[in-house]
């Protein structure tokens, strides 16, 4: 139904006396929205870009057309171009997989237009304290990573070709894995190494830290970040409590500090769960209205304040990530973040 997109017509569609409007593309009514957001540095877009299952919904089947049959190749080629047309911003999963070179991220970046911002998942070279058993570790699997919260590392292999690109880049942040016992006796421990590490980084750059321990979210990790004015990255994930519990805990820790969020999971629900049932994530298959909920808030939160904001969805979280921020900027009170003389109607129903 045309009404399920239409979150942010103007008020004139409840006049009786005036003809209904055509409703805009999801894509307008999200570049509209986002684009004031990120004229307020809020900045709201999805986890990675490269979804097929997007199109006729974020992109356009006839551009990635070769011989009248879609091209896998130049869909993965060129399909950010479309993209920064409709989100001001986007994060780079891949980032965490490898060292990104200087011809990879100025490649993105002549993709899309000023002021658009990529974040990136640090490289687990970094983060891992331990290599996991995985095949794609090879002989390292179950071996210590003598690059733990490296920092020279970090500035060479990282931030050095980051600078190509500097004005285009978001928020860096470090995703640490699960941490085991033996890791780690205490969340104390924990805090004292990031707290070297952070100490080590340059500044002039927005840091985040993203945690998968939930023992770890208390008071000395908080006075780590509040100390090196780097953002804690809200996550919605399988082991992690509700993003709505973690901003409970933190409340107003880090002032004026800005701030990460992903909402990758339903907490309880696995990735490889999330996976079978949601793609190829052309729908919303399964609501998360408190995911839903805990966003608008963060949002909310970071106008109100005049902090910064990156917030991330993605499909595994719903089954459709274009939608479900579609959804979640339509809780938003209009009056706080449309510019002066737009529309402030509202749809009560939700994108399927």
């Amino acid at each position: 139904m045309p009404d399920q997109l239409d979150l942010f017509g103007s008020s004139r569609q409840n006049d009786p006396n005036v003809e209904r409007e055509a409703v805009p593309s999801l894509q307008a009514k999200l570049r509209d929205a986002t684009g004031a957001l990120a004229a307020r540095q809020v900045y709201v877009g999805t986890s990675s870009w490269k979804y097929p299952g997007w199109q006729g919904l974020l992109y356009t089947p006839e551009r990635y057309a070769n011989r009248g049959r879609f091209s896998e190749t130049r869909f993965n080629r060129e399909c950010l171009n479309e993209y920064a047309e409709t989100f001001p911003t986007v994060c780079v999963d891949g980032a965490y997989y490898q060292f990104p070179t200087e011809k990879y991220l100025t490649g993105l970046a002549e993709q899309v237009p000023d002021g658009f911002k990529f974040s990136f998942k640090v490289t687990d070279e970094i983060t891992l304290r331990q290599f996991p058993r995985i095949a794609r570790m090879g002989a390292r699997a179950g071996q210590p990573n003598p690059h733990f919260l490296d920092a020279d590392l970090f500035v060479r292999s990282f931030l050095g070709p980051c600078e190509a690109i500097r004005g285009k880049v978001g928020l860096l942040m470090f995703e640490f894995s699960r941490f085991h016992p033996m890791d780690f006796k205490h969340p104390a421990d924990f805090a004292e190494a990031l707290d070297g590490f952070l100490g080590r980084l340059p500044g002039g750059w927005d840091y985040g830290v993203e945690l998968r321990n939930e023992e770890f979210l208390g008071s000395e990790y908080l006075a780590v970040l509040k100390r090196h004015g780097v953002a804690h990255v809200f996550n919605s994930w399988d082991a992690m409590p509700p993003v709505s519990e973690q901003m409970e805990r933190i409340g107003d820790s880090l002032p004026g500090i800005p701030t990460g969020a992903r909402f990758l999971l339903k907490p309880g629900r696995s990735y490889q769960k999330a996976v079978e049932r949601f793609s190829p994530y052309r729908k919303i298959i399964e609501a998360y209205e408190e995911g839903r909920c805990a966003a608008a808030g963060l949002i909310e939160r970071a106008l109100r304040r005049g902090t910064r904001l990156y917030l991330y969805g993605n499909n595994r979280l719903e089954g459709c990530s274009p939608l479900t921020l579609l959804a979640v900027i339509g809780r938003l009170p209009p009056e706080l973040w449309l510019p002066s003389g737009s529309g402030t109607g509202t749809s009560s129903q939700e994108p399927t």
